[in-house]
């Protein structure tokens, strides 16, 4: 990836010269970040992620005013700490501020300007992406889902996002196919000789889940799994694990919120997310219990076969993840509301009464007032490690798709 840079010099009209400090102050930001920082005309801008204006100097003001109907919004103006950079640059986010254009100044020093711009390009590639995404549905939502409906037409006009809906029947009759091809994680499943005809039959359903996720090109899928208990006599969760471990993201009865939270946070964040539930709030320790079937085989630092918590029949994941910081994130199906706070994983829990993968969170004091009172539908996202404000990021610059 690239950064573009519209370069501003009280000297320069045509914006294609720079000075030997500023380039310098360019190629060490290149460097730190690892994104090639280029110079491009004003007449490219409009084709960047996030563009940055490079203020070279003071008196740059009115340069500015004439190249603002060629940016886009939000405009980040990159300083130095010489020759008048700053001062113009607050003289012009005074401006933009009062005509309502959404704006920051980037300046410190070189590390920390490096910094912000390595998050900002993760979060607008992230952005950029959700914005495009293509995810299905298979079947229906499950019936308990009452409040996780997402209208399609309306996703796409509000987010970009396109719902794909794919009939029951479809999977069912590549299920038939009894298809799939083998691969590492087949393979170390195949290996704990659980169940050895169970398996086979829910890696049957892996593959013929992977063959319609490549027949509608999708990024993600959520399938009405518990259909599949009394159809095949099998269930969904080593598909859904493994689909997440080689980059698809897969989730759970057909909620198709809970998919966009998990394409939102596997994006922002580059790590495997756990479609969970929430399962027992303890408010006099502050904690709270996620547990759900399947999770990415790529996320435990190890895990056993069992079987499906609530029917007993096919093959469930237990997983033992690593203790530590997590973030519990959850977003509306439109992305008009969202939750993202940190926890810390402090066990692994191993219940008779709960679905297979069990983990107990440490929350902060009053943390329960969400989940009780404003709960933004049942499954969460559990993601290793401390990225709030990375999402919160992602939510700040996220906007409506353009036509």
């Amino acid at each position: 990836m690239r950064i573009g840079v519209y370069y501003l010099e009280s000297t320069n009209a045509a914006g294609n010269l720079i000075n030997a400090s500023n380039r310098e102050f360019l190629e060490h930001l290149s460097e730190k970040t690892g994104y090639p920082m280029e110079l491009i005309a004003l007449e490219e801008v409009q084709n960047e992620a996030f563009p940055i204006v490079f203020v070279g100097g003071g008196g740059t003001e009115g340069r500015f005013l004439k190249a603002l109907p060629q940016l886009k919004e939000p405009v980040f103006l990159l300083t130095t700490g010489a020759n008048n950079s700053l001062a113009a640059s607050m003289e012009i986010l005074s401006y933009l501020r009062q005509k309502g254009v959404r704006a920051e100044i980037l300046h410190g020093s070189e590390e920390k300007i490096a910094q912000r711009l390595k998050t900002l390009g993760t979060v607008f590639k992230a952005v950029e992406k959700i914005h495009s995404l293509k995810i299905g549905v298979v079947g229906k939502p499950s019936d308990w889902l009452i409040s996780s409906e997402v209208y399609p037409l309306v996703c796409k006009a509000e987010t970009g996002i396109e719902i794909i809906d794919i009939p029951m029947e479809e999977f069912l009759e590549e299920i038939a196919k009894k298809e799939y091809i083998p691969n590492q994680y087949t393979e170390d499943l195949k290996a704990k000789n659980f169940h050895p005809e169970d398996t086979e039959k829910c890696l049957e359903i892996y593959g013929a889940l992977k063959r319609i996720c490549g027949k509608y090109e999708l990024d993600g899928v959520t399938v009405r799994c518990f259909d599949l208990l009394d159809t095949v006599h099998g269930t969904g969760c080593l598909a859904l694990a493994i689909l997440n471990a080689e980059g698809v993201y897969a989730g759970c009865e057909g909620d198709v919120p809970s998919l966009i939270s998990m394409c939102v946070a596997g994006e922002v964040t580059g790590e495997p997310v756990f479609m969970a539930n929430p399962s027992r709030i303890e408010l006099d320790k502050n904690q709270i219990v996620f547990a759900h079937c399947t999770l990415p085989i790529n996320m435990p630092k190890d895990y056993t076969c069992m079987t499906h918590y609530e029917s007993g029949i096919g093959v469930g994941l237990r997983g033992t993840l690593k203790e530590g910081p997590v973030t519990v994130f959850k977003t509306s199906g439109l992305l008009d509301k969202h939750y993202v706070k940190k926890g810390e994983l402090i066990q692994n829990l191993t219940e008779p009464t709960l679905c297979r993968t069990q983990i107990r969170l440490q929350m902060e004091e009053g943390f329960e007032e969400y989940y009780l009172k404003n709960s933004i539908g049942n499954h969460h996202m559990i993601v290793l490690g401390d990225h709030v404000k990375a999402l919160e990021e992602f939510f700040e610059w996220f906007r409506k798709k353009e036509d």
